[in-house]
């Protein structure tokens, strides 16, 4: 299990769902990982069973709407583990579903901050880190943003995720141009989950709010299930597969891409 042998990834949003089972995958593939995240106890478990499973990885606390702290975990990457070859922003929030006539600004430039802005900041840094070890000859770099089906397609309820989410996909066509341009060999792409038994989901789930109906848990459940033709939700491990492939170098030709994993959601 090699396919990523010698590359350092940071994976933000490391404690649970998505970033918990990406960092896994990438740390079973041969990569160093840095885990990032707000939650100090969970990311550094998550550390600490990659470690205990033969891995290297290492934890560090991390609020992605901040730029000093990007400028940290950067540099924790150099210092750990000698450099920095792949990021996966993943880190975000579901916010609570609600009709733009009543959405406050500071609920949406909270969604804005946390699912755009730190796409941003992790892109800027990212590239400022990644290209001193890929630009001249090295191993090839790659910058994974997680997005969403809602990047793609509209959702009452939902305009402040779907604007912070459709800023991630265009977002990474112009980071994937820049890099091109300026020969950094560091490949920029986007993943469009749909939706993921995580514990993100869970709780869009327990609040029982879609397109201004209310319903119980079961039943919301249900409803999404069906919103998704191979009639199930996914697993966290199925969208952490897509992002080892964009990962690798068996995506060496991808750039500026969409990889949809929703079961089909967007089919329709």
């Amino acid at each position: 299990m090699t396919r990523m042998k010698n590359k350092v990834a940071l994976v933000t949003g490391a404690a649970k769902g998505i970033g918990a089972a990406t960092a896994a995958i990438l740390a079973r593939e041969g990569a160093k990982i840095v885990c990032t995240d707000l939650d100090e106890q969970a990311g550094q478990a998550v550390a600490d069973e990659i470690a205990n499973a033969g891995g290297e990885a290492s934890f560090i606390r991390h609020d992605v709407v901040n730029e000093a702290e990007w400028e940290a975990a950067a540099k924790h990457a150099e210092e750990k583990f000698g450099g920095l070859h792949i990021l996966v922003n993943n880190a975000g929030i579901a916010p609570e579903s609600g009709p733009i006539e009543e959405k406050t600004l500071e609920s949406w430039q909270r969604t804005i901050s946390v699912d755009l802005d730190s796409v941003f900041l992790g892109c800027k840094h990212g590239i400022r880190t990644i290209k001193k070890y890929t630009a001249k000859g090295g191993a090839g770099g790659s910058i994974i943003n997680i997005s969403s089906i809602l990047g793609l397609v509209g959702q009452p309820g939902a305009s402040d995720y779907n604007a912070a989410k459709g800023g991630v996909r265009l977002l990474t066509k112009s980071a994937a141009l820049e890099c091109a341009d300026a020969g950094y060999n560091i490949r920029v792409n986007s993943v469009h989950p749909g939706y993921i038994d995580t514990p993100m989901v869970k709780n869009v789930i327990n609040r029982g709010v879609m397109g201004g109906a209310v319903v119980g848990a079961n039943e919301m459940r249900e409803m999404l299930i069906m919103l998704h033709p191979v009639g199930r939700l996914g697993i966290a491990e199925e969208i952490a597969n897509a992002i080892l492939f964009l990962a690798s170098d068996e995506s060496s030709f991808m750039t500026g891409s969409e990889v949809v994993v929703d079961g089909g959601y967007t089919t329709r």
